[in-house]
């Protein structure tokens, strides 16, 4: 995402981290179920009106980064070079989408979300969404020319490879041997 330019762009970007961070503080700390809406907003300084217009449940607070991440997606079809093959642009992604989620710091987040079944079912919502999104955006390349069922797949197989791959001992050796297996099930689609 860019970096907002105008003074009111900043200053909404900066409530919306300050609310984020205050939010996983609180979370670490008491832990996710412990910690209400309005503790977060008080804590954070805001009215909880303003918390919602930042972040629409308790859950997305947690997922802060998910329109980033969905949007690095998009791009990664949208916006690389023409010529530039499709998986390797998703790949590159990946890699920088669990490079981001597995840095120093990042293993209690995982451990919350993974204690708590309100943030796990978001997070599979999240990941449904994020596939429907990069199917759409397959789809609409003119150089992918793949039915909608094989778009629909091989975006699924791209998210499934961010979730092995942040969970996997190496990280960096698990997306690239999926990508591997998902270079090779996009190959064989555009012979159908």
């Amino acid at each position: 995402m860019t970096a907002p330019t105008g003074r009111r762009e900043r200053k909404k970007a900066a409530t919306r981290q300050k609310i984020a961070e205050t939010a996983l503080r609180l979370f670490l700390e008491r832990g996710y179920d412990a910690v209400g809406i309005r503790e977060v907003a008080a804590e954070a300084d805001v009215a909880v009106t303003t918390l919602f217009s930042h972040f629409a449940s308790k859950e997305a607070l947690v997922f802060e980064q998910d329109a980033n991440f969905e949007q690095g997606l998009m791009r990664a079809v949208t916006e690389r070079p023409a010529g530039d093959p499709l998986i390797p642009a998703l790949c590159r992604e990946v890699h920088a989408m669990v490079r981001h989620c597995t840095a120093e710091g990042a293993a209690p987040i995982w451990r919350m979300i993974d204690g708590s079944p309100a943030l796990r079912e978001y997070e599979d919502a999240m990941r449904l969404r994020h596939a429907e999104s990069l199917a759409t955006a397959i789809a609409a390349d003119p150089e992918s020319a793949r039915s909608a069922t094989a778009c629909r797949t091989i975006a699924r197989f791209v998210l499934d490879a961010y979730s092995i791959g942040r969970e996997a001992a190496d990280p960096e050796a698990a997306v690239d041997e999926i990508f591997r297996m998902i270079e090779a099930a996009w190959e064989v689609t555009a012979a159908c």
